[in-house]
């Protein structure tokens, strides 16, 4: 007999068994939605998802804000991080942070270089919003084979995109389980039909792959009481609003037994040793002014004589340059690389070695007083050569004007001959700089 509210069926068999299971799957299932109705009804709670990308300079670990897009992605993600907003809270509840590295170099090094990227930039947002340990995993991709392939897929210029892929895939198949160096992935990809394709992956698809990304999963609830906005300390971190307040920038703190800080810093210091040999001391600071420009200013003093001799080698001045930096290297590092510019120049000299004599600028005057001037066009190329140091290569071509007197020593007087303008174009600076870098991040770390 048909149960109560059961309808019979024209068919035969298991239609009522049929019918009881939907009725018991529908129940099922309205019991399973009440509890997720209950709290969107009551507290209007939803799961809200956000990530954020950062880029890196070829080989490095230092977060640059000013590289690529990181300063307004940073910014971007820092405001989503502000716990307490007027018309909802956020309740962070699990946070990925993986860290990578693009296919070329050591194997051994790109594992580390994706784990120092990974944990660089869990430090900054920490100091912007609060990321617990206790909610956060991490993953270090190393050579990130899989990212490539999926670039690969996505771009139809690259050459040979067809057997690429297929290479790729075989790749990214074999380093399942972990690269195995011994395969020399890196160096079979570099001649794999002539090296065509490495070649634009590297220019193109490889920059994309020098980053560190964190995923974010939070609870948006509803706040009943529209409290104004305020930052409230999160598992023991402080707040933007806190670490702004007594700094002005994020606080630096150290995870992972290492320092992480908000921004980093590019300067160096230089001597120009062809002065030095010339017994002219000198010294110059450069600072990194970002989007690859930096400003160099300079002094030189030097002042030997002796009377009895006639012998006078001496020479002041200064210079400033303003430089824009390019290539390669320039771009995995600044104040590293190819860099041209514009630069002028003030300085004074007296040269009399026991014969005639050329003083430039007026005689007993300072650099206000009618001194040599000269400015002009530069090119030049700063190589690494140890952690914190360089050697800069520099030549300048420009105008040299001002006014210089020519005299000869006669029983102790000073004999005024003539006074000549001085109006050369040509070279006027030559520059090779020992250089040692200052700040945060501002290493060689093939070093």
């Amino acid at each position: 007999m048909p149960g109560r509210g059961e309808k019979l069926l024209p068919q035969i068999g298991n239609n009522r068994v049929i019918i009881r299971l939907r009725k018991i799957r529908g129940l099922a299932v309205v019991f399973t939605l009440l509890p997720l109705l209950f709290s969107s009804v009551f507290c209007n709670a939803r799961e809200v998802q956000d990530s954020v990308k950062i880029y890196f300079r070829k080989g490095y670990s230092v977060l640059d804000t000013s590289f690529m897009d990181n300063r307004r992605t940073l910014d971007r993600i820092a405001d989503s991080l502000n716990y307490g907003y007027p018309d909802s809270v956020y309740t962070l509840r699990r946070i990925l942070v993986v860290g990578g590295a693009s296919p070329e170099g050591d194997i051994d090094a790109n594992r580390r270089l994706s784990e120092k990227r990974a944990d660089v930039l869990f430090g900054y947002l920490s100091g912007y919003g609060g990321l617990p340990d206790s909610l956060t995993n991490f993953s270090f991709l190393g050579c990130d084979w899989a990212g490539l392939l999926k670039l690969v897929e996505e771009d139809s210029e690259v050459p040979y995109r067809e057997e690429t892929l297929e290479y790729l895939h075989d790749i990214v198949d074999r380093c399942e389980g972990g690269e195995n160096p011994s395969d020399n992935n890196v160096g079979r990809l570099s001649r794999f039909m002539g090296g065509e394709p490495y070649r634009y992956m590297y220019r193109k698809l490889f920059p994309e792959l020098r980053a560190s990304k964190v995923y974010l999963w939070y609870d948006k609830t509803r706040n009943p009481d529209l409290l104004p906005s305020v930052n409230v300390p999160v598992d023991g971190f402080r707040t933007p609003a806190a670490a702004l307040a007594q700094t002005g920038r994020p606080e630096v703190r150290s995870y992972a037994g290492m320092p992480v800080t908000g921004r980093p810093f590019y300067m160096a210091v230089k001597t120009n040793m062809l002065y030095d040999l010339l017994l002219v001391p000198n010294v110059s600071a450069e600072f990194y002014l970002g989007r690859n420009w930096s400003l160099s200013a300079g002094w030189m003093y030097g002042w030997w004589n002796s009377d009895r001799i006639h012998w006078y080698w001496r020479t002041y001045g200064g210079d400033l340059s303003l430089r824009r930096w390019f290539g390669r290297r320039a771009g995995e590092k600044p104040l590293t690389g190819h860099h041209i510019g514009i630069y002028g120049q003030v300085f004074t000299y007296d040269f009399e070695l026991g014969g005639k004599g050329y003083l430039g600028g007026a005689p007993g005057g300072t650099l206000r007083d009618g001194a040599n001037y000269a400015a002009g066009i530069e090119y030049g190329y700063s190589l690494p050569v140890a952690e914190r140091l360089n050697i800069d290569f520099s030549i300048g071509v420009g105008y040299w004007g001002g006014r210089y007197y020519v005299y000869m020593p006669q029983n102790g007087q000073y004999m005024w001959e003539v006074t000549m303008n001085r109006r050369w174009f040509g070279p006027t600076k030559a520059e090779i700089s020992l250089v040692w870098l200052l700040g945060r991040g501002n290493t060689n770390e093939s070093y």
